[in-house]
């Protein structure tokens, strides 16, 4: 696999997919605008570098939840890798445990809970929705515990499905490799009519998802669990606080790759407000639009512990497989180091706000 950047994959990963399930990955909600500012947010940080600091020896390494990362890089939540590569999300986890880097299952994968775990023996959370049968939730976490998942990732912006209007035109059918194997046994999703929602996804989302979610169910999830929670899809300061109210451990700034509420600002224009008012209490992480190891060191300095990418090792597993994922990651992590070292720093602890200006910063 040849390309100099992450960008030079969406490409070649389009001349290999069809175009329906390429759509599917690449795309947003309603008119895409959250999509692309997701990109162009992190286009107008600009940095502040430092000179003369001596960086021969730069030290990426970060902590997560108590857990040593060798960078502060992990894998979002993707549902039905197999649309794109026969192994699927088992090759994904191998790739994460070469890489060292932190891996989160979808609930919707297409590999079980219990075989991910049992590919590769790198970090990995378990990401949740709550649906509309508690015990199929509960069962779910009780599972991802037993097969040592280190902690617990809530969805919280998904009440309903977003509209996203390239599945539509696609009349989007999943195919048969599209299965989702967590729920064999527990949800009979074949008798879901995707004719009244246009896709097969959006059919399968509002028969699972339970719109009635609220903070409650936060402090729920604790009481079943010795996992720590973290809460995924938090774009304001009061949902954060009332994160940590409700038992969280950390929080991940997102909204959800613009899948969802078009118009919804960019997680890294509102990282540094949240990481003001949660004052340490949890740790953040965000998502959406990270393309290069710059991004990292900005997203850092605003007050992230980690960032997560999405589609970049997506289409790195479409072409290439677990080498490919691998390749994504390595790719970044070389990026990252060097933005360190240009900008004057040597280990993440020295990557503050007075690194960057953004226009929307104070």
């Amino acid at each position: 696999m040849t390309y100099l950047n992450l960008h030079d994959l969406e490409p070649l990963a389009r001349a290999k997919l069809p175009a329906p399930i390429f759509d599917f990955i690449a795309g947003g909600a309603e008119d895409e605008v959250t999509l692309r500012a997701n990109r162009a947010a992190f286009e107008a940080i600009e940095f502040r570098p430092r000179v003369l600091v001596g960086v021969s020896k730069v030290d990426t390494s970060t902590t997560l939840l108590g857990r040593t990362l060798p960078f502060p890089v992990g894998l979002a939540p993707v549902a039905m890798h197999r649309l794109v590569h026969p192994e699927g999300e088992t090759a994904t986890a191998r790739a994460a445990a070469q890489a060292g880097a932190l891996m989160i299952l979808s609930t919707m994968s297409t590999v079980s809970i219990e075989d991910v775990a049992a590919a590769a023996d790198g970090p990995k959370w378990f990401q949740l929705y709550c649906y509309r049968d508690r015990a199929v939730t509960e069962r779910l976490v009780k599972r991802a515990e037993t097969a040592g998942y280190e902690a617990l990732c809530l969805t919280v912006d998904t009440p309903r499905l977003g509209r996203r209007e390239r599945d539509f035109r696609n009349a989007l059918v999943l195919p048969p490799e599209a299965v989702l194997v967590n729920f064999l046994g527990e949800i009979d999703l074949e008798s879901v009519d995707s004719g009244r929602f246009g896709s097969a996804l959006a059919a399968s989302a509002a028969s699972l998802l339970d719109p009635s979610l609220t903070w409650e169910s936060v402090a729920w999830l604790k009481s079943i669990t010795s996992m720590p929670v973290l809460v995924k899809g938090v774009l304001t300061p009061e949902d954060a606080l009332l994160a940590i109210k409700h038992g969280a451990s950390g929080i991940v700034v997102s909204n959800h790759g613009g899948r969802q509420l078009d118009g919804s600002p960019a997680p890294i224009t509102v990282l540094a407000e949240i990481a003001g008012a949660v004052g340490g209490h949890a740790e953040l992480i965000v998502d959406g639009g990270v393309r290069r190891g710059t991004d990292v060191v900005k997203a850092l300095a605003l007050g992230a512990k980690a960032v997560l990418i999405g589609r970049p090792y997506i289409w790195g597993l479409t072409i290439d497989g677990e080498a490919g994922v691998t390749s994504v990651l390595e790719q970044l992590r070389l990026e990252f180091e060097l933005a360190m070292a240009l900008c004057g720093v040597t280990s993440v602890d020295q990557i503050t706000r007075r690194l960057v200006r953004a226009p929307w910063l104070a």
